[in-house]
């Protein structure tokens, strides 16, 4: 049948049907807003409301949150947009469309590797990021139950230690991530992906601005405003640099596949500049008003907000449990917590997916099925991590630190450095000029990319390995 002889909300049941027949043709977003929560909600995960407050912590504040802002703006939103223009102009998953846009260029084929890299990468991923989306989601009912309320520093730490040592019980709760994540990507983009972001996202803001008026009432708010925003230089030192191009990178969901799949449903008709701009500023407000809803809770309780990565699973537990009104905080502030992660779960899985209904004819219902043994599998590793395995290390590194130390040390950057060059120096400017328009902004983006971009990504890299310091 002809798509002119569908209407708009027949082609919509057309697409979504398709969970357990092969895939014919890819799907698309249904409007430029779909896209950007899915892209937002991939890019807003645990990075930004666990990472991004503890490392300001750690790193000073004010300061430390401008030269952040500096490093999206000149490093991650460009490279964001090579990713999703990748996606865009190739309409495959990412092995084929790298591919399709080598052979556009007149290069070799090989560049589809760097597909490949994302998809592996994502899969890797959410291996061990779903261990820890797991404990997050096991604190909504931990939280719920009153176990916060006037339990010690000790206690909370005992409990902590408790979750992650019990491999039955981290095992079950990322099970429980991973299942909804399938369920999610197996009904397809219009009922999935689509129907998940439009509840999830607007739910996670408005549980956030919950929380920081909240924040407002501890009498702590004007502290944690100042942390934020008065910056002192003097606390600034060459490796906060190297956190924020870091952070920076990480924090927009880059070279893990998701987001060159996303940009593979997004209409030509979409201004990409103007929606990848949104995107980046959304990912940023939320990290951004996420620390300002955590730290006037620290101050107000006496706590350090420098606390590392603790801060989410034990200092605040211990401020929700010494707080009025901490016990519905608590839980609105892990079911906040449990969205973020499981938006930016799905962007994770849909790589390896895409790519196996697209060159293998599975449905979505078995590619999804196949994909998350595989991953179940592999996270036991993670899991066992912490407690049966703990004492067995490569190179001194568990194995969720291995993966952790390959995936983000290695691959993502640079895989994020073959997109800037290919994007910035092997595809033609005609092409590239296609996708995000004319304008400042496209002059501006073309230098980034070709320029900025991959010197930075070196930087990120050189820190991650140890060579720079």
């Amino acid at each position: 049948m002809s798509n002119k002889s569908l209407s708009a909300d027949a082609v919509s049941c057309f697409e979504d049907s398709q969970v357990n027949a092969p895939v014919g043709r890819r799907g698309h977003w249904s409007s430029r807003l779909m896209f950007i929560l899915a892209a937002t909600g991939s890019a807003v995960g645990l990075g930004n409301i666990w990472k991004f407050p503890y490392i300001t912590g750690e790193n000073g504040g004010g300061a430390f949150v401008l030269l952040y802002l500096g490093c999206i703006a000149l490093i991650g939103i460009p490279l964001l947009m090579a990713e999703i223009l990748i996606g865009r102009r190739g309409k495959h998953s990412p092995p084929d469309s790298m591919k399709a846009l080598a052979q556009e260029a007149g290069v070799s084929s090989r560049w589809k590797l760097l597909g490949w890299a994302g998809v592996i990468t994502g899969f890797v991923l959410l291996s061990f990021y779903l261990v820890v989306a797991g404990w997050a989601v096991s604190y909504i009912f931990t939280a719920g139950s009153g176990a916060f309320n006037d339990a010690s520093s000790d206690d909370i730490g005992g409990m902590f230690g408790a979750l992650v040592g019990d491999p039955v019980a981290s095992t079950v709760w990322g099970t429980v991530v991973l299942a909804i994540t399938a369920t999610i990507i197996i009904k397809g983009i219009r009922q999935g992906l689509e129907r998940a972001v439009s509840i999830m996202m607007p739910g996670l803001f408005v549980i956030l601005l919950i929380l920081v008026g909240y924040s407002v009432s501890t009498g702590y708010f004007g502290r944690g405003v100042e942390f934020m925003f008065n910056p002192d230089f003097s606390k600034l030192t060459g490796t906060s640099v190297l956190v924020a191009l870091g952070h920076a990178f990480f924090s927009l969901s880059l070279a893990g596949g998701g987001m060159m799949t996303y940009g593979s449903y997004l209409s030509k008709d979409v201004s990409l500049g103007k929606t990848v701009m949104t995107v980046g500023l959304l990912d940023t407000v939320v990290a951004l008003i996420a620390g300002l809803a955590i730290f006037p809770i620290v101050f107000s309780n006496g706590l350090e907000p420098g606390a590392g990565p603790g801060l989410i699973f034990v200092t605040l537990p211990l401020a929700f449990g010494q707080m009025p009104f901490g016990q519905i905080v608590g839980v609105l502030f892990f079911v906040m917590l449990s969205f973020a992660a499981l938006t930016s779960a799905i962007s994770l899985l849909e790589p390896a997916v895409s790519w196996l209904t697209e060159k293998r004819g599975m449905t979505r219902f078995k590619a999804g099925v196949l994909t998350s043994v595989g991953i179940w599998v592999l996270s036991l590793g993670s899991v066992f991590s912490f407690n049966i395995w703990q004492n067995y290390t490569l190179f001194g590194k568990t194995f969720f630190d291995t993966l952790d130390y390959l995936t983000s040390g290695w691959i993502m950057p640079l895989s994020g450095l073959a997109m800037a060059v290919f994007t910035g120096w092997i595809m033609t400017r005609s092409a590239t000029y296609e996708e995000v328009g004319d304008g400042w902004g496209y002059r501006i983006w073309r230098f980034l990319i070709r320029y900025i971009v991959p010197v930075a990504i070196l930087a990120i890299f050189f820190h991650a390995i140890g060579v720079l310091d």
